[in-house]
């Protein structure tokens, strides 16, 4: 209990402030009548001094001297009983008392100061007692919410209501886990945290650069952070949740107008508790989930994977669909093997983070990992670009396959995704048509068989194809001149005119590009090297 509140609630209602209105808020632990000379003696923190003045200096120095030393007892106040050995508090105590924010109180003599003491005691111990209550009820809730609770959302409105202040449950990125929220107390950083869920990054880099969140992340106990009005940011306390000494997420409350009592700390420091095991439970769940998908999505890639009725039940109930086309993506970090403990972790959050993603664009999470790198499917039907965009950096590549349907289409596209594995760069996407150029020019066989089927493989396909691909071949080594490559068909230049465009509509080749003709000539030579 505190003096402002001792005041509305005991005969100290009619005393009268003189000095420190400031330190109203001060926590009173006891009441202490002391008349002897030496008062420093035998008084402490947080008690509140009766007192009649009889044994203080009347010299203006000596009060002086006394205040301050009383002040440094971290007394809650002091009471005078006026007017008798003083008509009122000296100027100087007052002086010094408004410097100190040291609340002073007159209290007339006709008050007994066993009245005072009866009072204060009694309204002390019954908010002992009710703090104990309430103490044993967010206990017995936050306990119990450790065993019920389904979710970190459902823990968010827990501590919200106990406490009756906004709340956020937050993982250790900035992503919303859960919250609760009074409409009072809701400011712009909150709105859009809520908005898009995850913390604004420009925030987030402001309370790094203060150093706030180093601190945080040190922190075994709940830390405030003053407004930041610049960034619509209010006060705050934000507790650590910490499982096995790591820092996992935070939990944010904004204080208002009032900062919290020391027990709702106590309940902000259990919810953290609580949300710590809750995060533990999700993790496991989420890693037996993970390795089963692991090793079905391995032995899909692999292609140890047997087609039969049961096995593609169960792989449809996974979410792969035989029948649908796939490409191979592959997110390769840029981490040493064998990867540290450090790694390993940031490997696994990575695959989180890659799943939550694959999900919100309505894909199946067909995700494994091996070492420093994490291949998934990914439908033909969705871009690659924005997962990119969202889990990309400079500490990653991203290589992407061509879209492949069944289970040995599978096992090609993660050959495609392996053999431009050495040709990746870090903070760059690159898809395997990109790189294909680039291989065969290093000479590696596998590139130029993928490159020949890529510039030929559809023309082979049609009636008479053979016959069309020998044309588009001597086409290119003629330098593209149709006369030239009439004669050398001995064919007219009509019929070579309606190869040339059938072919160039069923490949999709445009003659007259530069790059095209020169992936042709190209692979006229190759063709002529080969044979």
């Amino acid at each position: 209990m505190n003096l402002s509140e001792a005041r509305l609630s005991t005969i100290l209602g009619k005393a009268r402030v003189v000095a420190g209105e400031k330190g109203l808020s001060r926590e009173i632990s006891w009441a202490h009548i002391v008349d002897m000379p030496d008062v420093l003696s035998w008084v402490g923190p947080g008690q509140f001094l009766l007192t009649t003045g009889y044994a203080w200096p009347r010299d203006e120095s000596g009060q002086r001297m006394l205040i301050r030393a009383l002040a440094e007892q971290n007394l809650a106040g002091i009471g005078l009983a006026v007017p008798r050995f003083f008509d009122r508090f000296p100027a100087a105590f007052c002086d010094e008392a408004n410097r100190l924010n040291l609340p002073l109180l007159e209290i007339p003599w006709e008050i007994p100061f066993s009245l005072i003491t009866e009072e204060l005691h009694t309204a002390i111990l019954a908010e002992q007692s009710r703090l104990i209550e309430q103490s044993e009820i967010i206990h017995r809730t936050l306990t119990r919410a450790a065993t019920e609770a389904s979710s970190l959302q459902d823990l968010a409105q827990t501590l919200g209501e106990l406490i009756h202040r906004s709340v956020t449950f937050e993982d250790q990125e900035g992503r919303v886990l859960g919250f609760y929220t009074i409409e009072a107390m809701v400011d712009d950083a909150r709105r859009a945290s809520l908005e898009h869920g995850y913390t604004p990054p420009e925030l987030m880099g402001y309370l790094d650069s203060l150093g706030y969140l180093q601190a945080i992340n040190n922190a075994s106990l709940p830390i405030r952070i003053p407004p930041l009005l610049e960034h619509g940011f209010s006060g705050r306390i934000v507790c650590p949740i910490r499982l096995k000494g790591e820092t996992v997420g935070k939990v944010w409350i904004i204080e208002g107008d009032h900062p919290l009592s020391d027990l709702d700390l106590r309940a902000a420091e259990h919810a953290a508790i609580v949300g710590a095991l809750q995060i533990s439970h999700q993790r496991a769940l989420a890693s037996l989930e993970a390795r089963v998908g692991y090793s079905f999505v391995t032995a899909l890639l692999e292609g140890r994977f047997e087609s039969t009725p049961q096995t593609l039940e169960r792989a449809q109930l996974q979410g792969f669909f035989p029948h649908t086309a796939y490409r191979v993506g592959m997110f390769v970090l840029n981490e040493e093997i064998p990867l540290s403990r450090e790694a390993l972790i940031k490997r696994e959050r990575f695959a989180e983070r890659l799943r939550e993603q694959l999900q919100l664009l309505g894909e199946s999470p067909l995700i494994s990992v091996s070492l420093n790198q994490i291949p998934f499917l990914l439908s033909k039907g969705f871009e690659a670009e924005p997962i990119w965009r969202l889990l990309g950096g400079h500490d990653c590549a991203f290589g992407l396959s061509r879209a492949y349907s069944g289970v040995t289409g599978i096992h090609k596209g993660y050959g495609e995704t392996l053999a431009i594995l050495p040709h990746l760069s870090f903070g760059v996407f690159q898809r395997y048509e990109e790189l294909l150029l680039p291989r065969v020019l290093l000479g590696e066989p596998e590139a130029r068989a993928a490159f020949l089927q890529e510039m030929f493989g559809g023309l082979s396909q049609l009636r008479n194809g053979d016959l069309f691909v020998k044309t588009v071949i001597a086409f290119a080594q003629s330098g593209f001149h149709l006369k030239h490559t009439a004669e050398a068909l001995h064919i007219h230049p009509k019929s070579l005119r309606y190869r040339l465009e059938k072919a160039a509509e069923h490949a999709h080749l445009d003659f007259a590009d530069p790059e095209v003709r020169f992936r042709l000539q190209l692979a006229a030579h190759l063709l002529q090297l080969a044979t």
